[in-house]
């Protein structure tokens, strides 16, 4: 991958590695860990501190501290001005606190239906999420293949008391790395877009007025909120300090 094609995403902006686009004081952003096998974020470190002369910080954060949902990135925070930031002042609930049954619809009339995600006096999840035959056989196949090749590839299949997998942009395909557990005598089902926004931290006020194919895909390439709100306070006061002096010019 070539710098000039990498971008990075902010708040408040985003950047070209050219630099000539305008760069706010502060930014924030996030990366796989494993993506080109790390090339890309030694990309983008390089972009903000060399080419853009931003002061970087980066740690790794499993978004399983606050959602049922095991997920690391490297959160990468930036300041253009030198602040005594530090990722010690960042305090992580423990992890597997939240399970899956934060998330999952209930199916007992204790939440209000939403169609076409949950259906009936009881709110049931829709039928059209559970798995065909012909889909669960194929993917109970296909883990049984690899797992005679030692290979460690096969569906993730979860039930209420479990942490789940990470949520990809592929979840709309065949839903094979979180598969929610309906009992011996069922197919498992996918989650719902909605389940999908609540693992990634979204409130239940989040509307949703996508398919859900582009659904499964945008919250597969979501960060999860409630790690961005977590760092967000600890950069606030750094960044009321860089504000307040040029309020107060301002005013004088």
């Amino acid at each position: 991958m070539k710098a000039s094609k990498v971008s990075i995403s902010s708040r408040t902006s985003d950047w070209s590695c050219s630099g000539k686009a305008r760069k706010p004081s502060v930014a924030t952003a996030t990366q796989a860990k494993s993506h080109d096998k790390g090339r890309t974020f030694d990309v983008i470190l390089r972009t903000l501190t060399e080419e853009l002369g931003y002061k970087v910080w980066h740690q790794v954060i499993d978004a399983q501290h606050f959602v049922p949902q095991h997920r690391e990135r490297i959160v990468i925070v930036g300041f253009r001005e030198a602040v005594p930031f530090s990722w010690h002042d960042l305090k992580l609930p423990p992890k597997g606190s939240v399970r899956l049954n934060s998330i999952l619809h209930p199916e007992d009339g204790s939440e209000k239906a939403e169609a076409p995600y949950t259906l009936g006096p009881n709110a049931a999840v829709n039928g059209k999420y559970t798995l065909t035959d012909k889909l669960w056989q194929y993917l109970q196949g296909y883990a049984e293949k690899h797992k005679a090749a030692g290979n460690g590839f096969g569906f993730g299949l979860v039930t209420p008391d479990d942490v789940a997998r990470t949520l990809s942009a592929r979840y709309y395909k065949d839903g094979s790395e979180i598969l929610v557990s309906q009992g011996p005598r069922s197919n498992p089902r996918r989650l719902t877009p909605r389940e999908c926004a609540r693992l990634m931290g979204y409130g239940d006020d989040f509307r949703i007025p996508v398919s859900d194919t582009q659904a499964y895909k945008q919250f597969g390439n979501s960060v999860a909120v409630p790690v961005f709100e977590a760092v967000a306070r600890v950069m606030q006061p750094h960044i009321q300090a860089l504000v307040e002096p040029v309020r107060g010019s301002k005013v004088a």
